[in-house]
């Protein structure tokens, strides 16, 4: 296809001059800490935060982006190649969402995008997956007729973060974006399931608690948690534990003092872990998820060793959740949120015990540390 002498590149004439807005959600982990990119399973949901633009088609080869707190940003579409000094930038995103769908045979085209955030800097919320589903919508939207599916704007997200970006994460952040819903994902099958989360029918509140450590300089430690799985996984002949026999597994004789030995210990534990978690939120039944969300937290921190990394020293996170047990021994759940190393507190816990947990958490981490999270 040839379009304005650019091959793959829709001009004008193939898009709506007149603005459009796009809304993208971002997502909260409840399950699967790490499970994603070793084909594992996962419970996630979108949240009422998130990112929107105003979005006006261009002429063209050029998208330039605004948003709050960053300069304007272009890439040019002629340009799709990696460039390794744009790694962890808005333009690499940008760049290999834009070079994934022209390697799909989809068309793509410039466009200027105002864009907003509700999303916290550094919670964990996943603001770059929302960045690259967002300008996958916009694609699809703008050069493709919207017929553009989820998984597909999912893996160009994914895509253009491992390979762009400079970040080895898994599929599951993009791909709870573009779904835009709870939900319950097993990648080894890729069965998806839509769930309908209500924690306030059970008399609970979520919250998220950020911590205030920085994840700058954390790369090597994120990338390390799935090396040392698929060191493992290989000592099977697989790529990733999700093709390992969870029994052949258990059945060697490990030394739980190995950390990557620990690590696929929490994969094979957490991954059976998440479809009870999902039948105790589909059940609606409080006292199960608490118990099984506390299970997730305490193999966290003591299996993955997501919590404090030598490359930082930074123990705020920890702190946070020491905090949280002090507060809901007994009452609720505690839990890293996400990566890991720095960010966020999950916590679930009685809606009448909310505003006391977050009252005790703000005196650590400041006004507005904690809020409640809704899921969408």
């Amino acid at each position: 296809m040839l379009e304005n002498g650019n091959e793959g590149i829709a001009g004008k004439s193939g898009a709506n001059s007149v603005k459009k807005t796009f809304h993208v959600s971002g997502r909260t982990e409840l399950a699967g800490n790490h499970t994603d990119h070793q084909k594992g399973r996962i419970l996630a949901s979108t949240i009422q935060m998130g990112l929107s633009a105003r979005v006006e088609p261009g002429a063209g080869s050029l998208i330039r982006v605004k948003s709050q707190g960053f300069g304007p940003r272009e890439v040019n579409l002629n340009q799709l190649s990696v460039r390794p000094r744009e790694f962890g930038s808005p333009e690499a995103l940008v760049r290999g969402v834009a070079a994934s769908f022209k390697e799909l045979g989809l068309k793509i085209g410039g466009f200027d995008a105002e864009i907003r955030s509700s999303l916290p800097v550094g919670a964990g919320l996943s603001s770059s997956a929302a960045f690259s589903v967002l300008i996958g919508r916009i694609l699809s939207e703008l050069y493709n007729d919207g017929k553009v599916d989820p998984l597909v704007i999912a893996r160009a997200g994914q895509q253009a973060e491992n390979r762009f970006f400079g970040k080895p994460c898994g599929l599951m952040s993009q791909l709870v974006c573009a779904l835009e819903h709870t939900v319950y994902v097993d990648f080894k099958t890729m069965e998806i399931q839509r769930l309908d989360a209500d924690f306030a029918s059970m008399g609970l509140t979520l919250c998220l608690t950020e911590t205030g450590g920085s994840h700058a300089g954390l790369d090597s430690s994120y990338a390390r948690i799935p090396a040392d799985m698929t060191y493992i996984a290989n000592l099977f002949d697989k790529g990733v534990l999700g093709d390992v026999d969870p029994e052949a597994f258990r059945a060697k004789g490990w030394d739980p003092a190995n950390r990557p030995v620990r690590r696929a210990m929490h994969f094979f534990d957490e991954n059976e872990r998440v479809p009870q978690m999902r039948d105790a939120l589909k059940n609606r039944d409080g006292e199960r998820y608490l118990r099984l969300m506390n299970e997730s937290g305490r193999s966290s921190e003591k299996l993955l060793n997501n919590i404090v990394t030598s490359a930082t020293g930074d123990t705020k996170l920890a702190q946070g959740l020491e905090l949280s047990a002090s507060l809901l021994e007994g009452r609720g759940a505690w839990r890293v949120h996400g990566g890991g190393f720095a960010g966020c507190v999950q916590a679930l816990m009685p809606a009448d015990f909310f505003e006391t947990y977050k009252t005790e958490m703000e005196k650590s981490f400041g006004p507005g540390a904690c809020r409640e999270i809704l899921l969408s």
